[in-house]
């Protein structure tokens, strides 16, 4: 198993295994937003053949100009492993690689992602796993009406 930084030519397979993988899906133009715009913090893990079997979406939010209270902090918008490869640690190093980078890069203070209130082996990977705490619950986050926790850990 492989992990490396995305590449734009990976883009088709990480939407691929979301699309297998998750009832959140993204248009392209999504995908390529994020690549280009913050390409050194989103990975993806493969297989002996180079088949994307994972990865991570992540950006970076900054505060507005004129609001000097906000830090900057990262955001995973999206990460999948593909069923027959979990429980292979894949999630966790993508996570860490992808922290790790918003870090060094970016000066990010911490890291926050939504996850369904549903999503239990998620929830146990980002808060037992990777030390995240839930800050909040927001409610019919989601398209179907569910839940999501909001979690954050902090970086610095």
């Amino acid at each position: 198993m492989n992990v490396r930084l995305a590449k734009v030519d990976d883009l088709m397979g990480m939407q691929a295994c979301n699309l297998q993988n998750l009832p959140e899906n993204y248009m392209m133009k999504f995908w390529m937003y994020h690549a280009m715009t913050w390409p050194q913090i989103s990975f993806v893990a493969e297989d002996h053949k180079g088949r994307i079997v994972g990865y991570v979406l992540a950006k970076i939010d900054e505060p507005a100009e004129d609001d000097k209270t906000q830090e900057i902090h990262g955001h995973v918008n999206s990460i999948s492993v593909l069923r027959s490869y979990r429980r292979l640690g894949l999630a966790k190093k993508l996570m860490l690689l992808s922290q790790e980078a918003m870090a060094s890069i970016y000066k990010a203070s911490y890291v926050s992602l939504h996850v369904r209130k549903s999503n239990k082996a998620a929830i146990a990977l980002y808060r037992d796993t990777l030390g995240f705490e839930v800050a909040k619950v927001e409610k019919k986050y989601y398209g179907d009406g569910e839940d999501a926790l909001s979690m954050r850990l902090a970086l610095k």
